[in-house]
């Protein structure tokens, strides 16, 4: 494994402990591709987050987030253009695009989603919210499907849908983290429904409340894991295993925020090992279900109500 993959994985591991169950399941070449494209979407966020970077390297701390925005943008843009770029994440995201032929927009998606960060945009409506999961993780799923071998419209809108989903219920986990970086994602006229001013969010007289507005959002994620599940047939089967238990894990972390209620932030929401172990198993059963359908049935038409980024293919 290239040096790139292996930063990655050990990323991956320590950072997004829910995907790596996960992903160890893909097939080796389809895996090592996958740990690129994440390298990649990593160095980005964390260059905005101005975190310390892999490879012995540092972005200067001094830096804007403005400052940093345009150092990721104008990197991505070269590697899309074909030039040489010295980092190895952009030399990555450089061999996947020109390998799959992912169309240059779905990594500036990414970017552009980071650019709704640095601009503190407001997110009045759930749709300005999912527009924003779209963007930071929606075309996650885009891309990596394409990594799998797959570029069929209908099936991107799928895989779209579950990055959607799995961004949900992270800002459904994380709404006293963003709270206290200065960050809210939950719509405003949600919280302003169920009486919260959107400036309060953190103030523990409102925490019943704040808890309702998650829940509402959680069942918006429940709507996309739902039209997700009917894309995974068209994967090959390692790829559909891999999705299959990282859907099922995920989902859990909305389920443990719900059961704690008024407690659901005073610790992270992490599921167990045993819980993981599951549904590396109940992934595996699904699979192999949803693929063997493809032989007998169309997937079912995407809910025509459901939002969705115009363009997805």
């Amino acid at each position: 494994m290239d040096p790139v993959a292996q930063s990655s994985r050990e990323a991956i591991r320590k950072g997004s402990k829910s995907f790596a169950a996960a992903a160890r399941l893909f097939d080796p070449e389809t895996r090592g591709n996958v740990y690129k494209l994440y390298a990649w979407c990593r160095y980005c966020d964390d260059v905005i987050d101005g975190q310390e970077l892999g490879f012995a390297r540092a972005e200067p701390q001094t830096s804007t987030l403005e400052e940093r925005l345009t150092h990721i943008r104008d990197l991505t843009e070269r590697a899309l253009a074909g030039e040489h770029v010295d980092e190895p994440e952009f030399q990555a995201l450089q061999h996947i695009v020109q390998r799959y032929e992912i169309p240059h927009r779905h990594p500036m998606d990414l970017i552009e989603g980071f650019a709704m960060d640095a601009a503190d945009y407001q997110y009045e409506t759930v749709e300005d919210t999912l527009l924003y999961c779209y963007h930071v993780a929606g075309v996650v799923g885009v891309m990596m499907t394409y990594v799998m071998g797959v570029s069929d419209a209908a099936v991107l809108r799928r895989a779209a849908d579950l990055g959607i989903a799995f961004q949900l219920t992270n800002i459904a986990r994380d709404v006293m983290d963003d709270a206290s970086a200065g960050r809210c994602y939950l719509p405003r006229d949600l919280l302003r429904k169920n009486g919260v001013p959107p400036d309060q969010v953190a103030n523990p007289e409102y925490r019943a409340n704040v808890v309702k507005v998650a829940k509402e959002l959680l069942r918006v994620a429940d709507r996309y894991y739902e039209s997700a599940a009917e894309g995974v047939r068209a994967l090959p089967l390692r790829a559909a295993w891999a999705i299959c238990t990282a859907r099922g894990v995920y989902r859990d972390i909305g389920e443990i925020v719900l059961a704690q209620g008024e407690s659901a932030w005073q610790r992270r929401a992490v599921v167990s090992r045993s819980r993981k172990m599951f549904w590396v198993l109940a992934g595996g059963m699904r699979a192999i279900a949803s693929v063997g359908l493809r032989r007998f049935q169309n997937a079912a038409p995407r809910a025509s109500d459901l939002w969705m980024k115009p363009g997805i293919n």
